[in-house]
């Protein structure tokens, strides 16, 4: 009996060496691959011209640019963005401007004016909407009253900025877009003033 276990013995010691050497070299070709990442990265970001942290790593320091541009704007053509504003009560609101003409890609900002014409405080916030509809998922807002509710007195003025940048990847076939606010008053937000 001891004969027989002690061939199964060695032969399962060879099984562990053979396995904890397999194990050892992958162990090694993981930590290779994981060393070898950052360079290949690089390599292949700067072979696609994608990802690039700074001009003056690839051209060297001494042929850089003074000021890099924004290669995301295409200034090949302009959208028209049309404001638009909805008042569901009684208060004032409106756009700076009615429109702008924009590249795609390009920063813009516009200023809105709320007014609260009321003799009491109010809370409201805006719901914005778009024409035509596919491009909402192209305009992006970076900066907008409507992500929040607003407090107002009784005759008090606010200005709000819009700041937006239009998805360069919008279809060509879209020329305008109109951006539309409509202003509502935020229920159970503020005590109503007592009557005299």
């Amino acid at each position: 009996m001891d004969r027989h276990e002690a061939p199964r013995d060695a032969a399962l010691r060879r099984d562990n060496l053979r396995m904890v050497g397999k194990l050892a070299v992958v162990a090694a070709l993981m930590f290779g691959f994981g060393y070898a990442l950052v360079p290949m990265y690089r390599a292949i970001c700067t072979a696609l011209g994608i990802n690039v942290l700074s001009v003056a790593e690839l051209r060297g320091a001494e042929n850089a640019p003074a000021v890099a541009r924004n290669t995301q704007v295409d200034r090949s053509r302009t959208v028209t963005v049309e404001f638009d504003a909805n008042a569901r009560g009684p208060w004032e609101f409106k756009p700076e401007r009615r429109s702008i003409d924009v590249h795609p890609g390009e920063l813009a900002t516009v200023v809105y004016e709320f007014r609260n014409v009321q003799d009491r405080t109010m809370a409201a916030q805006a719901i914005p909407s778009y024409a035509p509809r596919q491009a909402m998922s192209y305009f992006d807002k970076l900066q907008c009253f409507c992500f929040s509710e607003h407090v107002l007195k009784p005759g008090e003025t606010k200005q709000w900025p819009v700041a937006f940048v239009i998805d360069p990847k919008l279809p060509r076939d879209i020329k305008t877009i109109t951006l539309s606010y409509t202003f509502f008053e935020v229920g159970g937000k503020v005590p109503q003033e007592p009557q005299p």
